[in-house]
C-alpha cells in the first residue's frame, strides 16, 4: 500500500486555495451550464429565485473570501500559528465531531447544491429540498450550541 507524505500546515493552506480556485471555476461553469440548459425562468417562484441567488452567489463570496483569509494567513507566521493551534484545539474539534462532523457538512454541501438545482428545474422539488436544507441546518446548529453549552 502506498504511504502519503504528511502536509505540514503551510502546505494544507496551499492546497485549500487551490482546491478554492478549482471549486470557484466549477460554479461559473454550473452558471453557464445552468443559464444554457436551465429551466424556465418564468415557472420560478420569487422565494425559488432568491434562494438559488443566496445559495449561489453566496457561495461564491464565502469561497473568495476563503481564498483572501488563507492568502493572509500565509503571509503573517503569527496568523498562521494561531490558525493552526485554533485547529488543533481539542474542543472544538469534539464539539465539531458531536454535532455532526464531516458527514453533515458534506451533506449540507450537496443539499444547497440540490437545492439550487431543482429551484431552477422543478418546483415541488425544489420546496422538498428546501425543507429538508432547512431542517439539516437546524439539526447542526441545535447540537452545536448544546454542545457548546454542556462541554
Amino acid at each position: 500500500m502506498k504511504k502519503y507524505k504528511q502536509l505540514n500546515y503551510t502546505e494544507k493552506i496551499h492546497l485549500r486555495i487551490k482546491l478554492s480556485y478549482i471549486l470557484l471555476i466549477l460554479m461559473l461553469i454550473y452558471m453557464v451550464v445552468m443559464g444554457e440548459l436551465g429551466g424556465d425562468s418564468r415557472i420560478m417562484t420569487n422565494l425559488a429565485n432568491c434562494i438559488s441567488d443566496c445559495i449561489f452567489f453566496g457561495g461564491i463570496i464565502y469561497i473568495i473570501t476563503r481564498i483572501i483569509h488563507n492568502k493572509k494567513i500565509l503571509k503573517n507566521r503569527i496568523l498562521l500559528k494561531e490558525q493552526l493551534q485554533n485547529e488543533q484545539d481539542e474542543r472544538n474539534q469534539y464539539i465539531h465531531d458531536k454535532s455532526g462532523g464531516l458527514a453533515v457538512d458534506l451533506l449540507l454541501i450537496f443539499e444547497l447544491f440540490v437545492t439550487m438545482t431543482t429551484a431552477l428545474l422543478n418546483m415541488p422539488a425544489f420546496y422538498t429540498a428546501l425543507v429538508i436544507l432547512l431542517v439539516t441546518i437546524c439539526t447542526k446548529i441545535c447540537l452545536y450550541f448544546i454542545y457548546t453549552h454542556h462541554v
